[in-house]
């Protein structure tokens, strides 16, 4: 407005690049909700009228029958009505990648699932009788009924909070209690020096433009392109480690995170279960029933869950497997909860070979295998059987049983023939830890970073992952328990626990924000749809390559690989960029606020103004570009360890210490100037110029790092000429054939002799002070401590 299109342009240019920045980052959210929305094009086979039909997804209603088949999507929440060895891929909804039998309510003699009063389906614990939108049929057939579609769906409540603008992660909430920080001070200020001004009936537009020279001067205004530019060098260097940072501002809420929320399977584990070991009824090895096993396995011809694929990894199979041959099979089904396959030996005897969940097969065997022949199954050893099966739960392993009868049984397999059976053994299955995760743990531990594990697996599995991979289990809450609690109950007692256990999605999301709640900053890990929320909501959401599109899409950072190792490099890498950060903002704003209080004090005091308005604005140009250097720059190993968080106070202190101790020394320039240069205008504002920006300038070094004496910490060699550039340039720049345009004259030799004695005086008093500010911040962590 006032003609000075230079430094407008350049303020402006500033903010167009930030607000660019900003604007191209939040687009990108906007694909989760797309990535949902795709999916509505999606066609079901309903039946209308009593005819089979093709429509839209979008078409189906409450009270719509669909029909299922391999392959098919689910088209809507259903319940269902008929099923015919119905397997359906949940892995997406709940993370759990073994497919769930399905099954007709009340078929098991289990109580049927309520539905909500809005449509929607009930919570996702013990839901085997209803299937929800997204999730896809593995193998078999079903019939359901719609009870909930569109944006009632599971699936479309995920929708909806995606929607939903997420609340300030804590680096934005840093940024802005920082950016009100500094308004404050502003206004304080300019309002105070304007007022001063024209009380003392200086001119009034020269006032008001040196007022809003203060405030452009006390303003980090190259703040956005520090940490751009800080931003875009950590993403970067954690590229290389197989870490793709989606939104720049998550690199440093990585390096703030205190908590990491993940589930156990593929993070902590290696993601695929193998055989542990066999137990017969008297507690030793039983390779009779893994050769059983394998048998079984490799006969049938339905759905092959990774427990089928691990004993075929696992064992070679019986050297004359080739010998047997299949007479029947009675596929697994969710009631008998078992799979019988009918076989000739080579001897061509039929046997008969069970396999399934434990209590099905020991239910259905009157004896069990002994050293030389099978015995009575009494009492007592099916006491032991059973004390092997709980004993296998606790230590978090899947089981599986199998047993054998020898006698005749025909093709025409029925369930009926599963009876009088043979107890061969327990197959004991695990998911093993990664060989590096007791390193990576411990590496997240020393910095300072709390793993809670939430999953929708049972407790008694997530406690013995926990204990097998060596991190303390303080707590657990189950999925239940939550629901039963209080929200205050619950943001109490989830400080404490480590584990969260068949927890739905909605615990899930609840799980962050109760953490949150008291402070900490939370990351999350998550790949399925359902953990398309607590993506969104954590300070830091992480999801991996092979994850679902909407799981990447809510995510900040993406993982090339499951490994909390490259999550530790990556909050390794935010320090150092919330380090740099800070050097800049700690540096900037003492600085600044040292050169305003000279200049509001000087201002009041002078006959002219200390420095022209145009000079304020180089002067803080030329020191911002100085400190482009910062991101280059090295970090203190000890300020690794530590989360990295916005302390305002600190920034505060920093401005009320060392602003003054920059104003001092301030004060004594203008002395010098006066007493040496007489009332030369020019003169002055030549020499003031120098020493300000010499001492703003050099002092990063001081400031850069916590150790004494500063020297201890050696900075980058990017900095280090950055600073002696921006020196140089102030003392050129009064001798060059700009210096007379820009107000500048040459100044005698007593200043150029005094300028090192004050600027070396003024870094050793800026040492001092910090030294008694870190040992008073000691004393009072120390009290805090003991209290």
């Amino acid at each position: 407005m006032v003609g000075d299109r230079v430094d407008a342009g350049i303020i402006l240019t500033i903010v167009v690049v930030s607000a660019g920045l900003g604007f191209i980052q939040e687009a990108r959210s906007a694909t989760a909700v797309q990535a949902l929305r795709a999916r509505l094009a999606l066609q079901a086979t309903a039946v209308r009228d009593g005819a089979v039909t093709d429509v839209p997804v979008a078409d189906l209603v409450v009270g719509d029958v669909v029909l299922l088949a391999a392959g098919d999507i689910v088209p809507a929440d259903a319940r269902l009505l008929e099923t015919n060895h119905l397997y359906v891929d949940e892995s997406a909804m709940t993370g759990e990648s073994a497919p769930v039998a399905k099954a007709v309510e009340g078929a098991d003699g289990s109580p049927a699932p309520t539905v909500e009063a809005d449509g929607s389906a009930p919570p996702a614990a013990g839901r085997e009788h209803l299937v929800f939108f997204g999730t896809s049929v593995i193998s078999g057939t079903g019939r359901a009924v719609v009870v909930a579609t569109g944006p009632r769906t599971e699936y479309g409540l995920i929708a909806r909070r995606l929607q939903e603008r997420p609340p300030r992660n804590d680096f934005e909430r840093g940024v802005r209690r920082f950016g009100l920080l500094i308004a404050r001070i502003i206004l304080l200020l300019v309002m105070g020096v304007f007022a001063a001004d024209v009380a003392l009936q200086k001119p009034l537009l020269e006032s008001f433009l040196f007022a809003l020279a203060l405030a452009v001067g006390l303003t980090p205004e190259l703040l956005p392109a520090i940490v751009t530019v800080n931003l875009s060098r950590g993403a970067r260097a954690l590229a290389s480690h197989g870490v793709l940072v989606r939104r720049l501002p998550a690199i440093q809420n990585l390096g703030s995170m205190t908590v990491l929320c993940t589930d156990k399977t593929g993070t902590l584990t290696e993601g695929h279960l193998t055989l542990v070991r066999s137990i017969g009824g008297d507690g030793q090895p039983a390779p009779g029933a893994v050769s059983a096993a394998w048998l079984n396995s490799h006969f049938e011809t339905g759905f092959t869950n990774p427990l089928d694929a691990a004993i075929l990894a696992a064992a070679p199979g019986p050297a004359d497997a080739a010998a047997y041959k299949k007479v029947a099979e009675l596929p697994f089904d969710f009631q008998r909860r078992c799979l019988s396959v009918v076989l000739t030996r080579p001897d061509g005897t039929p046997v008969l070979i069970c396999k399934g969940a434990p209590e099905a097969v020991l239910a259905r065997s009157t004896q069990v295998r002994g050293p030389a022949a099978p015995q009575p199954l009494d009492a007592p050893r099916r006491a032991t059987l059973e004390g092997q099966i709980a004993a296998a739960a606790a230590l978090g392993q899947r089981a599986i049983a199998v047993a054998t009868r020898s006698d005749a049984v025909g093709p025409d397999l029925t369930a009926a023939d599963e009876r009088d059976l043979v107890f061969e053994g327990l197959l004991l299955f695990s998911d093993p830890p990664k060989a590096d995760i007791a390193a990576t743990l411990a590496e997240l531990q020393a910095l300072h970073v709390d793993l809670r594990i939430v999953t929708g697996d049972n407790e008694l599995v997530a406690r013995a992952v926990a204990e097998a991979v060596g991190l303390p289990v303080r707590a657990v809450l189950t999925g239940d328990q939550i629901q039963a609690l209080s929200p205050t109950a619950f943001v109490a007692q989830a400080q404490g626990a480590t584990i969260f256990a068949r927890v739905d999605p909605d615990q899930k999301l609840r799980v962050i924000q109760a953490l949150q709640e008291r402070g900490a900053v939370v990351g999350y890990l998550g790949d399925g749809i359902n953990d398309a929320p607590p993506l969104h909501v954590a300070d830091v959401g992480i999801s991996v390559d092979n994850a679902t599109d909407v799981a990447r899409a809510a995510a900040d950072v993406i993982l090339l690989q499951a490994s909390l190792s490259a999550i530790a490099q990556g909050v390794r890498e935010g320090r150092r960029t919330f380090g740099n950060t800070l050097k800049y903002i700690r540096m900037g704003t003492s600085s600044n606020f040292g050169n305003m209080l000279s200049m509001a004090g000087a201002a009041l005091i002078l006959p002219f103004l200390p420095m022209l308005p145009s000079q304020i604005l180089l002067n803080n140009l030329i020191y911002d570009a100085s400190q482009t250097a910062i991101p280059a720059d090295t970090i203190d190993p000890e300020t690794e360890q530590e989360p990295a968080r916005w302390d305002i106070g600190g920034i505060e202190r920093f401005m009320v210490v060392f602003g003054p101790i920059s104003s001092v020394f301030d004060y004594l320039t203008f002395g010098l100037l006066l007493a040496g240069l007489g009332s030369s205008e020019a003169a002055f504002h030549t020499g003031w110029f120098i020493e300000s920006l010499a001492t703003q300038v050099l002092v990063i070094f001081v400031i850069r790092t916590g150790r004494v004496p500063f020297w201890r910490s050696r900075p980058s060699r990017w900095l280090v000429a950055a600073a002696v550039v921006a020196v140089a340039v102030a003392v050129a720049l009064p001798l060059s054939p700009l210096g007379g345009f820009l107000g500048f004259t040459a100044l005698p030799p007593v200043f150029w002799l005094a300028l090192p004695v004050l600027v070396v005086s003024y870094l050793a008093m800026v040492e001092v002070a910090k030294w008694f500010l870190l040992r008073r911040a000691t004393l009072v962590g120390d009290r805090a401590i003991h209290a």
